[in-house]
Formats: structure tokens, sequence, C-alpha cells
């Protein structure tokens, strides 16, 4: 079973990886681009086979590794 996990920073946290982004998209003559905000996926493959139990464990990875809960948000999918 795959799981897919995607954490980005919360709403308020600054992004300067983003702020840069959306800077070079400018100088690239890219216009019209108001803000970007930059995350990250995480792909799993899970030897676990019920959909419930992936998602709890996956969740588990997310508080305890994957994510900085203070400064980041995280959603799971089980593919």
């Amino acid at each position: 079973m795959k799981a897919r996990v995607h954490v980005t920073l919360k709403n308020g946290i600054l992004d300067p990886q983003g702020a840069a982004v959306k800077h070079s998209l400018g100088a690239l003559g890219f216009e019209g681009v108001d803000r970007v905000r930059q995350g990250k996926i995480i792909e799993l493959e899970l030897s676990e086979t019920d959909t419930a139990k992936a998602e709890e464990q996956v969740k588990n990875m997310c508080e305890k590794l994957l994510a900085n809960t203070v400064i980041e948000d995280y959603s799971v999918e089980i593919l």
C-alpha cells in the first residue's frame, strides 16, 4: 500500500523559499504570481494492508518525524 504525505508551512509562517521562487519567477518574466508557498511531498511504500491502520501509522510518523507540527501542517493520502 502506498501513502503520500503533503507537508506545508502553516499560514502566518514566513516562507523564504517561496519568496525566492516568487522573485525568480518575476525575474524570468512570469507576471501575475502574487504568492508562492513551498512544501514537500513524501511517498511511502507500506506493508500494511488495512487502510485505516495505514493512515493511523502514517499520521504517527508525521507527528514524530515527517512534519514539524509547530510550524507545518500535513495531510495524509492513502493510495
